[in-house]
């Protein structure tokens, strides 16, 4: 279960605090996988940081009674000055993985092959969207947190990374953002719509859907 106790999350800008989650409270209940829905610029991926625990809220708490992972292919945590599998060797020794096993399936999942040794710094985008993806998917999570990452990098590499995040989904929940509803009625029991600061939950994905299409119109 993920729990959203009055969190309140906002950036500063210029003139103002652009607010995105206004002291939200909701509850990611354990056995489900949920759409989060909302329009361009809402804070669907800021608010998948805060789930994680990648950026902190300005106030209010989030509680994690499961093994939550960051977002799916997320690169913002690697060390640019250290190869990429001395940052496969530090995340696994953080999660208390198993070294060998994660650095065998990220090496295989990725191919880098010799590039494993550079620094992450000297990546493309697509080397390092392989290599966070492979992280991503390397250790097992109760929850994985997904920012439309089956649509990162060539065709090949997608049906590769839809075919082993089909694997995963089978013994996790989800939370799902994706501007693709045929996509979020695939893969969720249970859909919310971030609007206004808000989260709004929904016990069927059709609801939410039916919300989002207002906003749209």
């Amino acid at each position: 279960m993920i729990q959203l106790n009055r969190v309140y999350k906002f950036y500063r800008q210029q003139q103002h605090h652009k607010v995105i989650l206004d002291h939200v409270s909701c509850v990611f209940e354990t056995g489900y996988s949920y759409g989060l829905l909302g329009v361009n610029g809402a804070g669907k991926s800021t608010t998948l940081r805060v789930i994680a625990g990648i950026e902190l809220p300005n106030g209010g708490r989030v509680r994690r009674s499961a093994r939550v992972s960051w977002p799916l292919g997320f690169a913002g945590g690697f060390h640019p000055a250290m190869s990429g599998r001395e940052n496969l060797h530090f995340i696994a020794r953080a999660y208390g993985a198993d070294i060998k096993r994660v650095g065998r399936f990220v090496a295989e999942f990725s191919e880098l092959g010799d590039y494993l040794n550079a620094p992450v710094k000297t990546y493309s985008s697509g080397m390092m969207a392989r290599l966070a993806f492979g992280m991503s998917l390397a250790i097992d999570f109760d929850v994985y947190l997904i920012d439309e990452v089956t649509a990162v990098g060539d065709a090949r590499f997608a049906r590769r990374a839809k075919e082993a995040f089909d694997i995963r989904r089978k013994n996790a929940d989800l939370i799902l953002v994706s501007h693709s509803v045929a996509e979020i009625k695939k893969y969720c029991d249970r859909g919310a719509v971030l609007v206004d600061g808000q989260i709004l939950m929904y016990q069927t994905v059709d609801e939410a859907v039916e919300m989002y299409n207002k906003l749209n119109r």
